[in-house]
């Protein structure tokens, strides 16, 4: 017996929701178990950062192809694809014994996943189309991402507590067969005969120049700053945004089309992405590291005492929205970016504190995921509402490559002043104690949290710091810092975001204008 229609939806909204969970949960899970993979796989700063960012990086590359594939060639038909693809990687994932392993597969696994999201969000827009249902299927949709995105954290610890860490990335086996079970039976195939050529160029030119820029902050200590390597890297990194730019301009069928850059609640809008993965996001890497190694937290507490981080981000979402139609976008945005940013000033004065704990973070934590949730639903009804229909699947595709490059490139950032905070303080406690390659060493260990390790390699701490109060002191000061960066860093979007959108409409205005 075939399924009605209405129940028919139900079933595909459901196979989209679990697949949406398992991305948001690949996002914010790994994270926690970071420390824990730097330990058991013999790993560096710089593997965990790129055990996240070769995530990261390969759904930015994918973006924006498998959107055109999937008009082209079936949504559902490259939707399945993408699933076997994530299934497979993720058990791949699974099964690494080694910190090099475990990044190649997370970038396939990324460009699985990119293409998942893509999908989802076509899928929905061809099997919606009522408005009521319609809005009623993004809604449900965007509810269990965030579910996925504010629960991972415990989930991961949960997982790592009562198996181990390769379930974190297996567990999406059993879920994938699952959600392609639910697809076969309900999804209907959709496509565009028209569909756009894919814009192969810009593809290749930003993912190089992402890339680039990612590799030269992340290897420039060992590399050289100043190296020939280094230059070369960073050299060509440029070359290739150049000829992005160039090959979207002469393109016929563009990827990005610069000209919705003119539109100041557009461009305003994109700071604002710009604003919460400079900050917010890429912080969410490395707080496991000062919840476990600083505080000395097992994994499971490190998980909740992020719960105050990640949840205020679905409950503050419908106030966004309601302030949004009440005022502006202009408004809002720039006050969810102030907000993170304050977020991260206190989360700076708490982990600093003398008797630091979850509850001198709390303030912080509850007040940078507060801004994140007034930031969030506003962007992205703005990026897309300040456009005309047709282009507002374009205008989502720059949102999020905005913000995943964003990403990208912070992450980096955030584990560099990591690392030479760490090292800065070191300086000056272990003056003269260690020559100056063994000292970044010791600075690189303790900014990924491998105290255990430290008595092994560096046995002249027992008598230089026998109670660990120098060791600890040099990975404070380093969170300290990326706080500081992240904070000014959001509060200098924000202003530059209140002046691009000036004086305007409210949002429901906006949005009436473009249809």
């Amino acid at each position: 017996m075939s399924l009605s229609s209405s129940r028919r939806n139900m079933v595909a909204l459901a196979a989209i929701c679990l697949s949406s969970l398992m991305f948001g949960l690949e996002i914010s899970s790994v994270p926690v178990i970071l420390p824990t993979l730097e330990k058991v796989l013999h790993g560096t700063l710089k593997d965990m950062q790129w055990i996240m960012n070769a995530y990261t990086i390969a759904c930015t590359t994918v973006l924006m192809a498998v959107g055109t594939l999937a008009d082209r060639y079936g949504r559902k038909r490259i939707f399945v694809i993408s699933l076997v693809l994530f299934a497979i990687t993720s058990f791949v994932c699974g099964l690494a014994q080694d910190a090099a392993i475990l990044i190649v597969s997370r970038f396939l696994q990324g460009i699985a996943a990119g293409a998942m999201l893509i999908c989802q969000i076509a899928i929905l827009s061809h099997q919606f189309q009522a408005g009521r249902e319609r809005s009623k299927a993004f809604g449900i949709w965007g509810i269990i991402f965030g579910i996925g995105l504010g629960f991972g954290p415990i989930i991961g610890g949960i997982i790592v507590a009562l198996t181990s860490w390769q379930w974190v990335f297996l567990v999406h086996v059993p879920l994938t067969i699952l959600t392609l079970i639910l697809v076969f039976g309900s999804i209907v195939e959709s496509s565009d005969p028209e569909a756009k050529k894919l814009d192969v160029l810009g593809i290749t030119t930003l993912s190089l120049a992402v890339f680039g820029l990612t590799y030269f902050i992340t290897q420039g200590p060992d590399l050289g700053f100043t190296s020939v390597t280094a230059l070369v890297i960073i050299g060509a990194s440029a070359v290739s945004f150049i000829a992005f730019i160039v090959a979207e301009k002469r393109s016929p069928h563009p990827m990005f089309d610069f000209s919705v850059f003119r539109i100041r609640n557009f461009s305003g809008a994109i700071l604002g992405s710009i604003g919460m993965n400079f900050s917010f996001w890429p912080l969410m890497i490395y707080l496991p590291i000062y919840f476990q190694s600083g505080l000395g937290y097992d994994i499971v507490a490190a998980g909740l005492s992020l719960l105050a981080y990640t949840l205020p981000t679905l409950v503050t979402p419908p106030l966004a929205e309601r302030l949004s139609l009440r005022y502006r976008p202009g408004i809002v945005i720039p006050l969810g970016l102030f907000t993170i940013g304050l977020g991260f000033m206190l989360m700076r004065f708490g982990s600093s504190a003398d008797h630091a704990s979850w509850l001198t973070m709390l303030p912080g934590c509850l007040l940078a995921g507060i801004g994140l949730g007034l930031t969030n639903t506003p962007v992205t009804n703005t990026t897309t509402g300040s456009v005309s229909s047709a282009r507002a699947g374009m205008a989502s595709g720059i949102d999020m490559s905005a913000r995943l490059i964003t990403l990208a490139i912070n992450i980096a950032l955030m584990g560099f002043i990591l690392l030479e905070g760490t090292l800065s303080y070191l300086r000056s406690a272990f003056a003269g104690a260690f020559d100056p390659s063994r000292l970044r060493l010791l600075a690189e260990k303790i900014a990924a949290g491998n105290f255990a390790s430290l008595p092994q390699t560096f046995p002249e701490l027992a008598a230089l710091d026998p109670a660990g109060t120098l060791v600890h002191g040099a990975l404070i000061h380093g969170f300290g810092l990326i706080m500081l960066y992240g904070g000014a860093g959001v509060w200098l979007l924000a202003v530059i975001s209140f002046l691009i959108f000036g004086p305007g409409k409210r949002l429901s205005e906006v949005t009436a204008a473009n249809l």
